[in-house]
Order: C-alpha cells, then structure tokens, then sequence
C-alpha cells in the first residue's frame, strides 16, 4: 500500500503563484503544497504536535465534519486528544508508529491502520518512536437513535480487508469498506475507494451524502459540479451534498483516496 504523507516546508521564492487551488459553493480543491509549514495549527493538550485542518464546519463549507492531517513527532502525543463529548472519530495513520491507548488496552498503529472511536470514549495516543507519525483524524458529532445502541471501539488496517469490487466493472473500480454498511449504528463511512488506471466513475453521481476526498495515491481527472480537475496524491477535496462528480483515473499506478460520507440517518427538517 501507498499512503501519501505531507512534509511541510515551504515552496521557493522561484515558484509560481498559479495553483489548481479553488473554493466554491459546490467543491473545494486544497492542492498538496498547500500542507506547508505557513498553514499548520496547534492544539491545546498536544505535545510535539502539528497539523492541517482539511475541512471544518463553516457556512457554505463542509457541514457534517472536520478532518486533520496530524504530524507528530517523537515523544508527542496527547492524554486527552478529544474534548467534545459527541464526537466520534476516525483514526487513519499514514506514516510512522502510534499508541493508541483505549478501552483498557493498548495497540500500536502502523501505515495503514484504521480506528474508530465512538462518542464519551476516554483514548490517548502517543509516539513512542524515534520517526514522525502521520495520521488522518475525522470528527463528526455521531447523531443517536432510539432503539440503536452506539457502535463500540474497533481497530483494524487496510491489508486485512478485502476490498468489494463495484458490480461490473471486474475489479477496476474497489472500495475497502472498514464498516459493515448494514450496520446502521454507524452514521458515517471512512473507506479507501481505489480506481487502476484507466477506470472512470461513468456517470455524474449527485447524491445527498457530503464528501471528504484526500488522494492517497496516483492522480486523476476529477469532475467536481461542471468543472474537470486534475488531482494528485495529497490533494484534499470536499464535495456539499448533491455536487455532481465523477472521475478518470489517470495511471500509470492506481488512483487511491480516503473517503467520508455521512450515511443512515433522517434528514434534520
């Protein structure tokens, strides 16, 4: 597995300004340079720690969720990393070694491992090694319903799943499903779509799930409301509800992105 990882920096005085950067009401294109060291954030209760804030809510933004690339170098960590009582995460590590410590137990996390923690869960996690670790960290606040209890704790990786090939296309078009999709406790997906070269999304698929879209490998051809965009390991793109898109993936390796979506519940009237 290939998991693109930022490395901060800043690009030189020689670079041009023209960029496949955009912001609209339908999309928005965060390119990879722009994880530079000029865009980081900080947060209270983390030590030797940095990170990029993809998507937060925000009038005419993503509305469901917030998703970080985090960076954390040796030593660093947190012993209270969440301190809103209903959010629920998911945890993606793209680079290094993690401790995640939940539940009582504690596992370590490598390239390609996947954790979801449910609202009021108590977790830390630390760096116990010398490198840097890199990880996603999606937040949403989990909508309860009567009658379904909430989903509990789970860690797993990517190479222990299978991905299910979409129907029809032999393969060329996978997703890698860490949550069972007829389990409706869970209110959100965060799945590994993967295109090989050459496959496309045949259609303009306009649907009420918002997306968050953050290239793990490759490159491709994206349709994002009326416009075709090229996009490339580390870009980020957030897509509201009903924005028509559809994809070409471009070679010559797989094209490979971390995917949420909001998913099984009422809509708010």
């Amino acid at each position: 597995m290939s998991y693109h990882v930022p490395r901060g920096g800043l690009p030189p005085q020689t670079a041009l300004t023209t960029d496949r950067a955009r912001f609209t009401e339908a999309y928005a294109v965060i390119p990879a340079r722009t994880l530079s060291d000029i865009t980081v954030s900080f947060l209270p209760g983390w030590a030797n720690t940095r990170l990029w804030v993809l998507a937060r809510p925000l009038s005419g933004f993503a509305e469901t969720f917030s998703q970080y690339v985090v960076e954390v170098s040796a030593g660093g960590g947190s012993g209270r990393p969440e301190y809103d009582p209903r959010a629920e995460g998911v945890l993606f590590v793209v680079d290094g070694s993690l401790t995640l410590t939940v539940g009582g137990g504690s596992q370590v996390l490598e390239p390609g491992s996947y954790a979801y923690l449910p609202p009021g869960t108590a977790w830390t996690i630390a760096n116990q090694a010398e490198a840097t670790a890199t990880f996603h960290w999606i937040r949403k606040a989990y909508q309860r319903v009567d009658g379904l209890d909430v989903p509990p704790a789970f860690v797993t990786r990517e190479q222990d799943v299978t991905p299910a090939d979409t129907p029809g296309t032999d393969g060329a078009w996978s997703t890698t499903r860490f949550v069972d999709i007829a389990d409706l406790r869970h209110d959100m997906h965060v799945n590994i779509v993967t295109f090989r070269p050459g496959a496309s999304i045949p259609f303009p698929e306009t649907h009420v799930m918002e997306h968050g879209l953050y290239v793990l490998e490759g490159k491709a051809v994206y349709l994002l409301n009326e416009d075709w965009v090229e996009v490339e390991a580390g870009d980020f793109m957030w897509l509201r509800a009903f924005c028509p898109q559809a994809c070409y993936a471009g070679g010559p390796g797989p094209f490979r992105y971390l995917l949420y979506k909001d998913v099984n519940r009422h809509v708010a009237l």
